[in-house]
């Protein structure tokens, strides 16, 4: 008897554990919301662009784009991917349809598919020093991004700002490559830095760092919402 009742209290305790267990995972945060996904959320975001054609041939531009998803639909997983349309304006009154791509949350990676390229923009948790490949969803050499900043909240003691690196590299004489992605916390994609610059690499200006081709793009969110 002693014997059966030690068995039904360790089943008991098993029990309690597994459900505090469930409770517990149920209850994490994964941080999904440093990119909210539902249709009908929009970003505007602020744009300063540089286009480089030659040595002292530029030309520097600014205005707005408008991120909105639009739509949703089941891929053959039956996992939710969603549409984002992006409009481009100068006054934000006028908006002109540039492109698509999709968003999807594919268990704890956020797949980015834009011009026909998957990139793992994200994982979750997002945690500072995370590292992952960017193109670990394509056939494409590996890419590490990294998680190299994050800034917690006044009120709770977690990242209320991320910082993934996607590349720094700059070998001052053939070409500079520089990008991140800033996300909050309730907002999503916050800021995005790109520069991505050739040097001259003729005998008369090999190693002065004149830029010969590229661009410099920097995108600032200063408005998001749903419709």
């Amino acid at each position: 008897m002693k014997g059966h009742l030690g068995s039904l209290f360790l089943l008991f305790m098993l029990l309690i554990s597994g459900c505090d267990r469930q409770i517990e995972e149920s209850s994490k945060d994964f941080g999904f919301d440093f990119q909210p996904l539902e249709k009908g959320l929009f970003w505007i975001y602020k744009v300063d662009e540089t286009l480089y054609f030659g040595e002292n041939d530029a030309e520097n531009s600014q205005f707005f784009y408008r991120d909105l998803i639009r739509d949703f639909y089941l891929n053959a997983e039956n996992e939710q991917v969603f549409i984002v349309e992006r409009s481009k304006s100068t006054n934000q009154i006028t908006w002109i349809k540039t492109k698509e791509f999709t968003l999807l949350r594919k268990g704890f990676s956020l797949i980015k598919t834009e011009d026909n390229q998957a990139i793992i923009s994200l994982v979750f948790p997002p945690e500072l020093g995370k590292s992952w490949n960017g193109n670990g969803f394509r056939n494409d050499v590996e890419d590490e991004f990294v998680i190299d900043d994050a800034i917690n909240s006044a009120s709770a003691n977690s990242a209320s700002v991320i910082r993934v690196l996607q590349e720094e590299s700059d070998d001052l004489i053939t070409f500079r490559d520089n990008r991140f992605e800033l996300y909050e916390k309730g907002k999503g994609l916050v800021e995005k830095y790109e520069e991505v610059l050739t040097y001259c690499s003729r005998n008369d200006c090999l190693g002065d760092q004149l830029i010969d081709s590229g661009k410099k793009v920097k995108m600032e969110m200063i408005e998001y919402g749903k419709k």
